[in-house]
């Protein structure tokens, strides 16, 4: 039986050289933009499903293989008979890799002939019971470094892409974050259908600029200027770090630039059980200007010394 070829990539808008992360970015702006509990228009109904249908094959590297096996040249709409023997190719199940459900779903007559009917797996799109699961949404969020190591309840305003409406929510900040980690908010992103689940908020972290401290991972660099002396005879030196000044001994003949370690001053991990370290880059500093005993003394070392700072 001939049916209408469906065209995955018109649907979403996105070349056929398109990769994974293309091909989600344009779903979720168009599953956003023709969400029925949005878009009341006849269409957006309509619309939603056949997006769900395009993401449902391109989002998976098999069923997208399958696809792109018929070529570039099928235009949306032309008649189409699933190739002589692809009946036999078409699996179902898990060991088919598609792990099909066996409720069916509301898909078109294209989608049933070529991958079998029942042959989504996962987001529940365009089931016929009209219930489907709200879509996951993403945001940033900037945060101090006091409140990634302490953690701490923000308040977060956020904006709708589709209707402008704003909401906010009270988020807490667990301690050990660090940048480019996620926070999940279950239930919080995209509503969902009839009865479907409403889908989570992801919150990408981001940490501010600190005027004091470089962040690493864990870790934590920050610097310390010394004088030469101290550098040059060792001593005692107080150290501020997050969670209180503390006070490190500098080795004798220390050199600008050297980095010693406080072990445990970093961020914590996830849960505070444990720590990146806080490492103190060293900075040897001269004063501006001498007393006459200084410059005394100065010129006396320059002369008495035998050390060369080029080695020669």
């Amino acid at each position: 039986m001939a049916v209408k070829y469906q065209d995955y990539y018109e649907t979403l808008g996105v070349p056929r050289s398109a990769s994974q992360d293309e091909i989600q970015r344009a779903y979720r702006k168009l599953a956003r933009q023709f969400h029925p509990d949005v878009n009341k228009t006849k269409e957006a109904e309509s619309k939603f499903k056949l997006i769900g249908e395009a993401y449902e094959v391109l989002k998976d590297p098999e069923k997208r293989k399958k696809y792109d096996e018929l070529g570039a040249d099928w235009k949306a709409g032309q008649e189409f008979r699933p190739p002589p023997g692809w009946e036999g190719r078409r699996q179902s199940g898990p060991q088919g890799g598609f792990n099909f459900s066996s409720d069916g779903g509301d898909f078109t007559d294209f989608f049933e002939s070529f991958f079998g009917r029942g042959g989504a797996g996962g987001q529940g799109f365009g089931r016929r019971t009209g219930n489907r699961d709200g879509q996951d949404v993403e945001a940033d969020i900037t945060i101090s470094l006091e409140e990634a190591i302490h953690g701490s309840t923000r308040q977060l305003t956020l904006q709708s892409p589709d209707d402008g409406s704003t909401r906010t929510l009270s988020v807490k900040i667990p301690q050990g974050v660090v940048e480019s980690s996620t926070i999940r908010l279950n239930g919080q992103g995209g509503p969902g259908m009839g009865e479907g689940e409403p889908g989570d908020l992801l919150l990408r972290v981001h940490l501010a600029k600190h005027p004091q401290y470089e962040v690493d991972g864990h870790d934590l660099i920050t610097t310390l200027d010394v004088t030469p002396w101290d550098a040059a005879l060792g001593a005692k030196v107080a150290v501020p770090t997050p969670y209180g000044e503390v006070t490190m001994t500098v080795p004798p003949g220390t050199s600008s630039g050297q980095k010693l370690r406080l072990k445990f001053k970093g961020l914590p991990h996830r849960g505070g059980s444990d720590a990146g370290d806080l490492f103190v880059r060293l900075r040897i500093v001269v004063p501006k200007e001498l007393s006459s005993r200084e410059r005394e003394l100065f010129e006396q070392l320059q002369k008495e010394s035998r050390f060369k700072a080029n080695g020669k």
